[in-house]
Formats: C-alpha cells, sequence, structure tokens
C-alpha cells in the first residue's frame, strides 16, 4: 500500500481534499447537536432529573443571570431602576429570549438581597446554551452591561454568556502547532520535513472533527469531546507521522533511492504506528467500561480522531513524500550526501552516551527516577473529584464577578442549590425536616406540577465544599428516610457528586482493564512476561506522578492564576476515566518504539545489555522529540477557555514529561539492565500457545540466485573498545579477518565505544581495532554457535600489526 500510496499521490490528496471538503460541506449544513448527559442509571440524581423533566417538560432553554450591586444605597432606588429596568426589558423583547424574571416585579423580592445592595434577574433563553446565536448573547451582555455607572456594576453569569469569553475556536490548536513547527524544524533542520507531520496531523485531526459533529445528530456527544479528539489527534498525529518521516530520511542518508526509503519506513515504523494506534484506541475503549452515558461520545469522538490520524499517516504521508522526493532532507544534508556519500548505520552523539551511563550506572538511575517520581506522586493522595463551575474562572472574567457577587449577596450556595424532588405531593414534616438540617440556609417548595413537587434547597456552603457533600448524604440517608417521603435529591451539585461517586467506585476496574489489555498485546508481540510487567508497573507510576502534578496545581491551587486558568477546585469527576485512557494509550505508544528496537537487537545478539543499549541509543532521539511536541501541544490547550480542557491538556503534558523523559529514557532501560536475561523469559507452554503478533516486519530471505558465493552470516562479535582506564574509545575502525587476511566485515565504534561485527559461522578469526589516538591492536577470537562478547583495550604507547 505504501508504495502505491506513493506512486499515485495525486490520486491520494484529491481523496484526501475531497473528503475534507465534503466533511466541511455538510457539517456546514447541518451544524452541531453536542449534548452533556450527566445523568448516570440507578443514581438518586437521574431518578431526581427524570422527574424534573416531567415535572417542567417546558423549561427547554438555558437561563442566565443578570447580576448588580451599588456601592451605596439600594437596588431599589430609583437612579438605578431607571438604568437596570429598561435595559431588562430591551432584553426581554429580543429574538430568542423566552423569558426575563424581574426582581423589581411583584414577586421578585426574594431576588434583592438583604443587604439591599445586589440584586438579580434571571434570562432565560429559547434555545440550549449551544444552540443561542452568539449575536444574541452578546446583544444581552452590551444591554446589561451598558447600564453601568459610577457606583454601579453589572456583571452576568451562565452556560450562554460563558461563550462569550471563550478565546477564537482553535486558539489553542494554532498555538500547539506553531510550537510543534519549530521543534520539528529544530530535529529536521528542513523546512518542507518539518511541516510534513504538521500536515498529516491536520488532516486527520479535521477529518475527525467534521465527522464528529455530523455523529452528534444520531447519539450523544458531549461538548468536551471535540476538544480532547483534537487534543489527543494532534498529539498522535504529529507523533506518528514523526516517526515515519525519520525513519524514511534516515534510509535516504543511508544510501537508499526516496521510493524505497518511504516503502521501508512505513513497513517498519509504519507497522509501529498501526500497533500503537491501535492500542491507544483499546486504551479509549475501556472507558466503556465505566457504563457511563457522557464517556460514550468521548469514545467515539477521540477514537475516530486517532483512527484517522493513523490513516492519514499510513496513506497521505507517502504520497506526500513521494511529492518531496529528495527534498525531505535539507539542502547541506543533499550537498553532504553527493559529495561524501551514504552515512554510517552506527548511531553517536548524546544519545549514545547517555545509553552507555545508564547501562554502566542502573542502579543510582533507578533510585534517582524513583525519588523523583514518588515526590510528585505524594499530591495525588488528597485527590478529591467534584465539578468545576463559574466560580473557578478567571477573576477578570463577567462569569467569575457574576458568580461572587450572588455569594456575597445570597450566600455560597446560592450558585449550587439543589432540588428534593418528590413523586407527589411533599409530606409537612419534610419541609420543616430539610429547614432545620444543618448546613441548609434556604427552603422554598415550588406548587406541585405534572404530580411532581420541587423543593428548592440551597445550602449554607458553595458547590465544590465538601460539607456539601455531607449535606446530601444526610438528606437521603437521615431527613428523607425520617419522613416517610418517596423524594430524591437532584441539582448540577448532586450530579456531579454521584459522578464522582460512581467513578471512584468503577475506576479500579477500568484501570485492571486496560492494563489487562496493555499487557495481553506486549506479551503477544514481545514473547515476554517481564516487559509487559515492567510497562505496566510504569504506567501506574506516570498515572500517580502526572494526577499529582494535577492536584498541586488544580486542587492545591499551585500557579493557576499565574498559567491563567482561575480559581483551584476539585478534580473534575470524569477526567481521571479520560486522562488514564489517554496516558495509558500514549505510553503504551512509547514502550512500543523503544522496546521494539530493543527486541530486535536482543533476537539478533541474545546479549541484553547490548539491546537495551543499542535500543536506547536509537529510540530515545526521536521519543524525547516526539514527547517534546505532544507537551506543546497538549499545553497549549490552557488556552482552550475550557477548565477540563486545560486540566487534560496540563496533566497529559506532564504525564508525557515524566514518562518519555524519566521511565523511558533513564528507569525502563536502567530496570531492563538490573533484569538482564530474565526481561525475555516466557515459559515455553506458552510460546507455543501464543499468537505471533511482530510489530517489525519479518525478514525475507534473498533469492537462491542472488545469494553471495560465500558463507551465510549466522553468529556475531560484539563488545566495547576501551581505553587502558575503562573509557569508551569512540568512531574507532573495527575490522574481522579471516585466517588468510580477508575482509569480513568492519564497523565504526559507537559513543560508548561498542560495536558488532557479522561472523559468518564458527571458527577462528582476527580481529583488529584502530584509532588515531591510540595506534591498533589485534586478536585471534574463536567463535562458536552462538555470539561472542569481546572487549578491545587500546593504548597510546603500543602498536600491534594486524597481521
Amino acid at each position: 500500500m505504501a508504495r502505491w500510496c506513493y506512486r499515485h499521490r495525486l490520486v491520494v490528496l484529491l481523496l484526501w481534499l475531497g473528503a475534507l471538503f465534503g466533511l466541511g460541506t455538510a457539517s456546514s449544513q447541518a451544524g452541531t447537536n453536542y449534548a452533556d448527559v450527566f445523568s448516570l442509571p440507578d443514581t438518586d440524581s437521574a431518578t431526581a432529573y427524570d422527574l424534573m423533566e416531567k415535572a417542567f417538560p417546558e423549561r427547554a432553554g438555558d437561563t442566565d443571570t443578570v447580576v448588580w450591586k451599588v456601592d451605596e444605597g439600594s437596588v431599589r432606588d430609583a437612579s438605578v431602576r431607571s438604568r437596570i429596568e429598561p435595559a431588562l426589558e430591551e432584553i426581554g423583547r429580543m429574538k430568542g429570549v423566552g423569558e426575563v424574571t424581574d426582581p423589581y416585579a411583584e414577586r421578585g423580592a426574594a431576588q434583592i438581597s438583604r443587604d439591599g445592595t445586589i440584586a438579580y434577574a434571571q434570562v432565560t433563553f429559547t434555545e440550549q446554551a449551544n444552540a443561542v446565536p452568539m449575536e444574541l448573547i452578546e446583544d444581552v451582555v452590551d444591554t446589561a452591561q451598558a447600564a453601568e455607572q459610577d457606583g454601579l456594576a453589572v456583571e452576568l453569569g451562565g452556560q450562554a454568556i460563558a461563550r462569550t469569553q471563550e478565546p477564537p475556536q482553535g486558539t489553542a490548536e494554532a498555538v500547539g502547532i506553531l510550537a510543534a513547527a519549530v521543534v520539528l524544524f529544530l530535529a529536521f533542520g528542513s523546512l518542507f520535513a518539518m511541516l510534513l507531520p504538521i500536515v498529516v496531523a491536520v488532516a486527520g485531526v479535521g477529518t475527525g472533527m467534521i465527522a464528529t459533529m455530523l455523529m452528534s445528530h444520531v447519539t450523544d456527544v458531549p461538548e468536551v469531546a471535540p476538544l480532547l479528539g483534537s487534543l489527543i489527534g494532534l498529539g498522535v498525529g504529529i507523533d506518528y507521522a514523526l516517526f515515519i518521516v525519520t525513519r524514511h530520511r534516515r534510509g535516504i542518508l543511508r544510501g537508499m533511492k526516496p521510493e524505497e526509503a518511504a516503502v521501508t519506513a512505513l513497513n517498519t515504523s509504519g507497522r509501529a504506528v498501526l500497533f500503537a494506534g491501535g492500542t491507544v484506541c483499546i486504551a479509549l475503549a475501556g472507558m466503556l467500561v465505566m457504563n457511563m452515558r457522557f464517556l460514550d461520545g468521548v469514545v467515539v469522538a477521540t477514537s475516530l480522531t486517532v483512527v484517522l490520524s493513523v490513516l492519514a499517516a499510513i496513506t497521505l504521508l507517502p504520497a506526500l513524500l513521494g511529492l518531496l522526493g529528495m527534498r525531505v532532507l535539507s539542502r547541506r544534508q543533499r550537498a553532504r550526501l553527493a559529495a561524501a556519500g551514504p552515512e554510517p548505520a552506527e548511531t553517536s552523539g548524546l544519545a549514545a552516551r547517555w545509553s552507555a551511563f545508564v547501562q554502566r550506572r542502573p542502579r543510582p538511575v533507578v533510585a534517582m527516577a524513583v525519588v523523583v517520581m514518588a515526590v510528585l506522586a505524594i499530591p495525588v493522595l488528597s485527590l478529591r473529584l467534584g465539578a468545576t463551575d463559574q466560580g473557578n474562572h478567571q477573576e477578570s472574567t463577567t462569569t467569575r464577578q457574576a458568580y461572587d457577587l450572588l455569594a456575597e449577596g445570597f450566600g455560597p450556595g446560592f450558585n449550587g442549590p439543589l432540588q428534593v424532588v418528590v413523586d407527589g405531593d411533599a409530606p409537612a414534616g419534610l419541609v420543616e425536616g430539610i429547614r432545620s438540617t444543618e448546613g441548609v440556609a434556604q427552603v422554598a417548595a415550588v406548587p406541585p406540577a405534572n404530580g411532581v413537587t420541587v423543593i428548592q434547597v440551597v445550602p449554607d456552603t458553595s458547590p465544590q465544599s465538601e460539607e456539601t457533600d455531607a449535606l446530601i448524604d444526610r438528606l437521603r440517608d437521615d431527613v428523607i428516610p425520617q419522613s416517610g417521603a418517596e423524594a430524591h435529591v437532584g441539582g448540577v451539585t448532586a450530579v456531579f457528586k454521584d459522578f464522582a461517586a460512581v467513578t471512584g467506585d468503577r475506576l479500579p476496574y477500568f484501570v485492571a482493564t486496560i492494563i489487562a489489555l496493555g499487557f495481553l498485546l506486549l506479551l503477544v508481540a514481545f514473547r515476554s512476561l517481564v516487559v509487559p510487567l515492567t510497562a505496566a508497573l510504569m504506567n501506574l507510576i506516570a498515572a500517580a506522578a502526572s494526577f499529582g502534578v494535577l492536584v498541586a496545581i488544580f486542587q492545591w491551587g499551585w500557579g493557576t492564576e499565574l498559567i491563567g486558568v482561575g480559581k483551584e477546585g476539585p478534580i473534575t469527576s470524569f477526567l481521571p476515566v479520560i486522562m488514564l485512557s489517554l496516558l495509558f494509550g500514549l505510553s503504551m505508544d512509547y514502550q512500543v518504539f523503544l522496546v521494539s528496537r530493543m527486541h530486535e537487537e536482543w533476537v539478533h545478539t541474545k546479549d541484553n545489555a547490548r539491546a537495551v543499549r543499542v535500543g536506547l541509543a536509537e529510540t530515545s532521539r526521536v521519543i524525547n522529540s516526539a514527547a517534546l511536541i505532544m507537551i506543546c501541544v497538549f499545553g497549549a490547550f490552557v488556552l482552550s477557555g475550557d477548565m477540563e480542557g486545560a486540566m487534560a491538556g496540563i496533566g497529559l503534558a506532564a504525564a508525557v514529561a515524566l514518562d518519555a523523559f524519566i521511565l523511558r529514557t533513564a528507569l525502563v532501560p536502567a530496570a531492563m539492565h538490573l533484569l538482564g536475561r530474565a526481561n525475555w523469559w516466557l515459559p515455553d507452554w506458552m510460546e507455543k500457545r501464543l499468537p505471533h503478533l511482530a510489530v517489525e516486519p519479518a525478514e525475507e530471505p534473498a533469492p537462491a540466485e542472488a545469494a553471495p558465493a560465500g558463507p551465510s552470516v549466522t553468529s556475531v562479535v560484539h563488545g566495547f573498545v576501551l581505553t587502558a582506564d575503562g573509557e569508551p574509545v569512540d568512531g574507532a575502525a573495527v575490522t574481522l579477518l579471516s585466517k588468510g587476511g580477508r575482509q569480513l566485515d568492519r564497523v565504526t565504534s559507537l559513543a560508548d565505544g561498542s560495536y558488532i561485527v557479522s561472523v559468518p559461522g564458527p571458527g577462528t578469526y582476527l580481529l583488529a581495532a584502530s584509532a588515531p589516538a591510540y595506534g591498533s591492536r589485534a586478536a585471534h577470537v574463536v567463535v562458536g554457535d552462538g555470539p561472542l562478547v569481546h572487549d578491545v583495550e587500546l593504548t597510546g604507547d603500543e602498536v600491534d600489526a594486524v597481521n
């Protein structure tokens, strides 16, 4: 398929453009129909919600609030009323506004605070917040705030009003893409190569977002789903393309033709991308175990975006590589390739030196990494799930100001009232029992409607307070049973409390499910018990540390105002499920790319130390670059204007940073060095029964007529070239010769001094090593049926003749 896409690149490009424009046209005609369905089956708040719909089926529109406060006097003063009343009347006449409750009306006394300095009016639209035209919302805001004067402040709150404070759509995505472009340009040094992953990611995310918009008409898709879909889609889309482009460029630099390099890249890194994308989707599908309707739409949006991102990487990317040809390299690289020929296959530089250091000092590396992760995980012990509201917005926003004014004038619980819903008439003792309950500020029973009675309960404490949660428990466990009524406690605060409780109860099953699925995938892919066990443990460590960072910032308030995300509060109830799904999926990506290279080396040499060292040296740079891109993309979602989006962005950015820079490039390889050959142990009975799932392509045997005249390679000699002090020698020439002096293989040692030469079969050979500053040394080596480890020591004052 890669070769077909490469050769038919114009057809592939036209198909992708047609899909983008076709879906875009359809979505512009259909619009969106997002629905935040937070109700949970078999919960008290869900029953209350159903009864509320039965009692008030006509209350379909969003209700927002206009709040005003005077510095002196009373809101009842004629000077205040003369400015506020005309504004409210004008708002009430606007098309799309159903009702405006006026505190100056006959029954509006309760809408004025006891001290007379604060009042509010409720504006009920005819549509839900997402469906209210932005022009209407802006007219309401402008009309209300036009009534302000010295000593009279007017603020507005509500879901529709909050839309006016959102940054322009796509701001977070644009900033993330720009930051990723900078990282890609520094990594590649080529403008065209930098654009490739971005174009591929935008194509995948664009089609995914548009498809999600269309799907919102046939299933419940929450409003946060496209945000999360674009967040994960951009991250994995750019990263997957980065892995493939890196392999393609490496192939060209090592002498391959562009088409063959593209086919090889797709047949190697492309396979890993397919496997990694599948693991992400499996991790996301694990959310279905939670049995929460709200999460079903999130699974659909994010999984669809990941699938389309993978599809773009394996079809659109080879087509773009065909268009660019050699221009995927920078001018300097093309000139050097033409002048000096292909580059050697060995890896050198900082990555190789770090890999050698981890091999020499595995215990200190493990200890340091564990200490860092443990310290970062400490805050997770105080994790509290709940809901964010407009009290968490930045202080400068009108929604936050309105929230604070209502809390000041009518009590902190006014922003999150509870509804005690009774199927039938409420017993007289129920209202009195609620009124006398500790933590209740106000109680008001609404006249029965459609056989349902609703009792409005205003707590003494804010919606996010633990005391409010305790009040809900008292009402459910004590007050309502004592009254003998069949009543249920509902309202947004109760819904999120139930959501948090259900999440906490089901989270262990969810974590166990995605860990088990990941374990099985890695077990089949790498034929090892220890590797998947190590991956599962590392995923849990990464999750604990990243949630610790999340709690410190968003719950403890360390730097919330500094990064512009408003006031601290509990962690959103559904966020752990979503974050854990994404985190486990992304962690599996890095594990696959890292361990697949180690596994390949292990299969060839059966030397664990070399396998781990070479695997880390050759993959750490691309993993770190990919992680840096994801950090930029995820971190940019602080600018999304959505608290849940900011939490997910910061949490995932922290998780990726810790996973890539501490776990995958330090703790995992150091632990694998300590475990030795046990890393690759698998019982024989299990080996026979497990299906074969190869991440890397099988090596194709050469045709008989093309086979070389000499014997085939059956083993290797490998080790280190060292100085007398044990320091590695970088760039030493290592040559393997037959007894008659014929050269069989020649390589250059890496930065850590390691080398590996191919041996045609068992026997005695001459191994020579030389370096300009150390002279040369030669020795006979006897190779048996397996690999031979042989270290070479070079000194500056001794020269041995090779022959």
